[in-house]
C-alpha cells in the first residue's frame, strides 16, 4: 500500500525503510541480540492504562512546560541520536532547526555527522550535548568545544561500556565508512533516491572527531578502535561535574538507586534509558522503574526507549517524569523526507499529546498525576 499522506510515525517508517538501503534501514530500526527489549519498551508502555476524568473542562489545553528554569512548548527533547548524515544529508542540522522551530531541545550526539561548532552555528534553539567517553583527554575536549560553543547542558551517556550485539549491523557489515561491497553497490541501485543524495552530499564522517590531537598516538588509537572507556566510574563522574558548569544530565539509568546516586554525585537529574533496545537484550524497560526513580529524588527524571504516540508521553509525565526524548520516532520522518518529515512528525505528536489531555480529561501536561493511569509497575 502507498503511503501519500503520513497520520501515523509507522507510516514514517515504511517510508524510510522504502527509501533507505537496507542495511541503512537495519541500522536506524534495529536492536540488541534478538530485539527482546526493542519490543518490549513499547509492549511495556501498551502496558500502563489510562483512566479518564470527565466533566471537567478541557476547551483550552496546554504542552508547556518548564524544565531546568527555561521554558518550552511541551515536554518533548529530541534524542542524541549518531550518523543522522546517513539517513538524510545533514541530518542533524534538520533535526537541530525542526527543535528550535518547536521550541524544544536538540541533543546533539558526540556520533553526530555535523561538529558541535556547525549546529550551534546553524540553529538557533535550545542546544544540549551528549557526551560519549571514549577517552578522557578526547572528553574534555568535547566538553570544552560544547560549553564555548554555547550549549547549555551536558549529557553523559553511560550504557555502552561496550557496543551492543546488534545482528543486524553485522550481518549487514555495516558501519562508517561504507563497505562497497557488491551487495551493497547493488542495494544502493535499488534505492536511487538515497543513492544520488549520497553522491551528492558525499559520505558522511563523525565531524567531532577530526579535530583531535593527531599528536597523541593514545587518543588516536581510542578514536580508530571506537571502543568506550569502560573504566568510567563514580569518580569519574565527579570529574565531569567539575569539568562542565551547567545543568549536567546522566543518560542510560535505569536502577532506581544509581539514579540516586548520580544525584548526589551532583547531577541536575537522569535520564531513564536502555539505548532504545540497541545495548541490552532482554533489560527492562524504563518506564518499568520510572515510578520508582521519580519516587527516590525530587531532581528532575527524563526517559526515553519506545515511544511513538502522544499517549506514551502522557502515561510517562503522569508517572513523574519531567520530559521525553524522541529519537526513532522523529528518525523515520527524517529518513524519509528530511526536515519536512521531523516538522510533520512532531506535529503529529503534539496533536496526540493535546487529543489524549483532552480525552482523559486534563488541561495540561503538567496538570497530570498517576491518577490519570493505572499501572502494573
Amino acid at each position: 500500500m502507498s503511503i501519500a499522506v503520513p497520520i501515523k510515525i509507522e507510516d514514517y517508517r515504511e517510508l524510510a525503510k522504502k527509501r533507505l538501503p537496507r542495511m541503512v534501514f537495519d541500522y536506524l530500526d534495529g536492536g540488541a541480540d534478538e530485539e527482546h527489549s526493542l519490543s518490549h519498551n513499547q509492549v511495556a508502555l501498551s502496558s500502563i492504562r489510562l483512566t479518564p476524568k470527565r466533566l471537567l473542562d478541557v476547551s483550552s489545553r496546554t504542552l508547556e512546560t518548564e524544565l531546568f528554569g527555561k521554558h518550552f512548548a511541551a515536554p518533548l527533547a529530541i534524542a542524541p541520536t549518531g550518523l543522522n548524515g546517513i539517513l538524510w544529508p545533514k541530518g542533524d542540522l534538520a533535526l537541530a532547526r525542526s527543535a528550535a522551530k518547536f521550541n524544544i531541545p536538540f541533543i546533539l550526539s558526540t556520533a553526530s555527522n555535523s561538529s558541535i561548532e556547525t549546529v550551534a552555528r546553524c540553529s538557533n534553539g535550545e542546544k544540549w550535548f551528549q557526551l560519549y567517553v571514549l577517552h578522557r583527554t578526547l572528553a574534555q575536549q568535547l566538553v570544552e568545544r560544547a560549553l564555548n560553543s554555547g550549549y547549555t547542558t551536558l549529557i553523559l551517556t553511560t550504557d555502552v561500556a561496550v557496543n551492543g550485539f546488534r545482528e543486524r549491523d553485522l550481518r549487514n557489515d555495516f558501519g562508517i565508512p561504507v563497505k562497497y561491497t557488491p551487495k551493497v553497490i547493488l542495494d544502493g541501485c535499488l534505492h536511487p533516491r538515497w543513492s544520488m543524495a549520497l553522491l551528492k552530499h558525499g559520505v558522511p564522517e563523525l565531524a567531532n572527531f577530526k579535530t583531535a590531537d593527531a599528536s597523541d598516538t593514545e587518543l588516536q588509537a581510542a578514536l580508530l578502535s571506537r571502543q568506550m572507556d569502560a573504566s568510567f566510574d563514580w569518580q569519574a563522574l565527579r570529574w565531569l561535574r567539575e569539568l562542565w558548569p551547567h545543568t549536567l544530565l546522566v543518560k542510560g539509568i535505569i536502577h532506581p538507586d544509581d539514579a540516586v546516586r548520580c544525584i548526589s554525585e551532583g547531577a541536575d537529574g537522569v535520564i531513564l534509558s536502555n539505548h532504545g533496545g540497541r545495548q541490552l537484550d532482554t533489560c527492562v524497560a524504563p518506564i518499568e522503574t520510572l515510578a520508582q526513580s521519580v519516587a527516590a529524588t525530587d531532581k528532575p527524571i527524563l526517559i526515553d526507549s519506545g515511544f511513538r504516540r502522544g499517549t506514551d508521553i502522557v502515561k510517562a509525565i503522569a508517572m513523574g517524569a519531567k520530559g521525553v526524548l524522541l529519537g526513532r520516532a522523529l528518525l523515520y520522518g527524517l529518513a524519509a523526507r528530511g526536515e519536512a518529515g521531523v516538522d510533520h512528525s512532531l506535529s503529529m505528536i503534539l496533536a496526540d499529546i493535546d487529543r489524549t489531555l483532552a480525552n482523559v480529561g486534563c488541561p495540561s501536561t503538567s496538570a497530570l498525576t498517576p491518577d490519570y493511569i493505572k499501572s502494573p509497575f
